[in-house]
């Protein structure tokens, strides 16, 4: 089980969790509904959102206590406020944004500048602190920051920013939109073989607007993410803090094929109409959860927690026909989305028999590896960085708002740290992004302290032998973070007043990610667009007809928030209105 502690509290002061976007029952469960959503998600709940606009009477059943899926917010530690899983909000796509009136339903972002805060580990020259890396929105200024390392790569750095957002603008109509539908070009009636074309119209958009820049994209997502750094830049310190894009969440090194995409992946964030930019949710990631599930309640949707489906009711016709719950109560539906990874979906929720193995087979191969673990800590005061020195007073500095890249001073940092993972060991030095929201946000902690959250890699699922993770294994390894954190931060351990710790099994167990994978799946090009997560499922129907899939596990994929829930819910209701 995960590893939750809370350090130097009186005994009196009992581990509590407070919840936020716990679902306030407005109406009781009914019997009977258009559609069910399996999962409170973010793809879930703006899934019922659209449905409800479509004219669905529809209802989102949560296994949890709360909703949101990975973009929880909860009270760990008394007064700690943790977005316990996701922590940064980015992709979500400007027209969900828009067309749920979000902003009015209570969602805040704090926006980041800077964004990416790099300290080295040196001695100091001259008593001087060790050098640092800081980058923001403010081009001279990151290429001042860079000059520090490289001359040339400061020169670059600018046509280099350009060369990626052009190609990641190119890909935007393709995260818009479902994949196109061949299936349907090559099936049915002439009248729907037609429509289905239409289907063609954003992959012709992605091409015209990569035109003659084509042969670079086709390097970019096939390449090792390693080999386009070396070819722009000289400098590690930049490379490495550049090559975590390319690794972070994904059981990959900047050397492995296909990492190139994931670094294109997310330099595609965008929030308010500014390009590559990732903020902090007011509340905690559950803010973002919470503001969806209002709007679609102010739209009729019909949202539950505590209510976990234990299976998809299949009619004699080979059809869903709605879903059955822990207690044994039935839900009857039109249709049924499924919120949960594939294989959750087709391997525990769905009936073995109502599906052909060779389809199970597949299902099998979806590969879910995650290098992840998630470490929560409550501390009782700012770290101070040696490379960055706090004030006399004690405020954050522009660094602490950043995602700060820890244990990155070079790309082959990274790739002892992947080598030692695949060999069933921790990462004795593994990469870390930490992050201190509190910094920008006062809600989440007490006045004087901080919530800080560490998304480190790299980790196994299972460790050398097979063996399982003990809370041993889970002590020694945040252990390890924390003296990390120490040789950049002196006086960060003495700090800690409560530890979380969710290993690649816990955010498994606690969030139903499968294999602790936080995209519902790997990132590879084997399993996106077309393949996503099969060729036969790509468009979000499943063999069981009316049963759909609409989580991060479908195009576009884990990070893009709420384009799987959204094209999903356009994909059913085009379903039922060609009926």
């Amino acid at each position: 089980m995960a590893a939750t502690v809370l350090l130097g509290c009186s005994s009196k002061k009992l581990l509590c969790i407070r919840i936020w976007s716990r679902a306030i029952h407005s109406s009781k469960l009914k019997t009977e509904y258009d559609a069910v959503i399996i999962g409170g998600g973010h793809n879930g709940l703006i899934a019922s959102a659209y449905l409800q606009m479509g004219g669905l009477t529809t209802a989102v059943l949560e296994r949890r206590h709360v909703l949101g899926g990975a973009a929880v917010t909860e009270e760990i530690f008394p007064g700690f406020h943790f977005s316990r899983a996701s922590y940064l909000l980015s992709l979500l796509r400007p027209h969900i944004y828009q067309d749920l009136n979000l902003k009015k339903h209570g969602l805040k972002v704090y926006m980041r500048d800077p964004h990416a805060f790099t300290p080295l580990q040196e001695e100091g020259v001259s008593r001087k602190p060790p050098r640092y890396l800081l980058l923001g929105s403010d081009m001279a200024k990151n290429q001042q920051e860079i000059g520090k390392f490289s001359e040339k790569d400061a020169k670059v750095y600018p046509d280099y920013v350009t060369h990626l957002e052009k190609l990641a603008c190119a890909v935007h109509p393709l995260l818009d939109s479902p994949p196109v539908n061949i299936p349907g070009m090559i099936q049915g009636p002439l009248r729907k073989r037609l429509s289905a074309l239409k289907s063609l119209k954003p992959l012709i958009k992605f091409g015209m607007k990569l035109g003659k820049n084509v042969p670079d994209f086709y390097e970019l997502v096939t390449s090792p993410s390693m080999k386009l750094l070396n070819r722009w830049f000289e400098s590690e310190p930049l490379k490495a803090t550049l090559a975590t894009d390319s690794v972070i969440g994904a059981n990959t090194s900047p050397s492995h094929v296909g990492s190139g995409y994931v670094l294109l992946h997310h330099v595609m964030g965008e929030l308010e109409q500014e390009r590559g930019v990732w903020g902090y949710v007011e509340g905690g990631m559950g803010g973002v959860s919470k503001s969806i599930a209002s709007s679609a309640r102010s739209l009729g949707a019909d949202i539950f927690t505590e209510q976990e489906v234990v299976q998809v009711l299949i009619g004699p016709d080979h059809s869903a026909m709605g879903v059955v719950l822990k207690d044994g109560t039935e839900v009857r539906s039109k249709v049924v989305l499924s919120n949960a990874t594939p294989y959750v979906t087709f391997k525990k929720l769905t009936p073995q028999d109502a599906l052909d193995q060779t389809f199970i087979n597949a299902i099998n191969q979806i590969d879910y590896t995650s290098p992840v673990t998630k470490i929560n800590v409550a501390v009782d005061k700012l770290p101070n960085f040696l490379a960055a020195p706090n004030t006399a007073a004690g405020t954050p500095g522009p660094h602490h708002q950043c995602s700060i890249h820890l244990n990155c001073e070079s790309l082959d940092v990274l790739e002892t740290a992947y080598r030692e993972c695949q060999q069933g060991r921790p990462s004795s030095r593994p990469m870390m992004e930490m992050t201190i929201p509190s910094v920008l946000d006062p809600t989440l902690a007490p006045p004087g302290c901080h919530v800080v959250s560490f998304f480190t890699q790299f980790t196994p699922y299972w460790l050398e032998g097979g063996r399982a993770w003990a809370d041993e294994d889970r002590e020694n390894f945040a252990n390890s973070v924390f003296d990390s954190v120490e040789s950049y931060a002196p006086g960060f351990k003495e700090s800690i007043v409560g530890k979380d710790i969710l290993t690649p099994p816990d955010l498994e167990r606690v969030f139903g990610l499968t294999g602790g994978n936080i995209f519902h799946g790997a990132m590879s090009l084997d399993q996106l667009y077309l393949a996503r997560p099969l060729p036969s499922i790509a468009n979000y129907r499943s063999p069981i007809k009316r049963l759909y899939i609409c989580g991060s596990g479908s195009h576009p994929g884990g990070g893009v928030m709420g384009s799987a829930g959204w094209s999903a819910a356009l994909t059913v209701l085009a379903d039922l209105k060609g009926r």
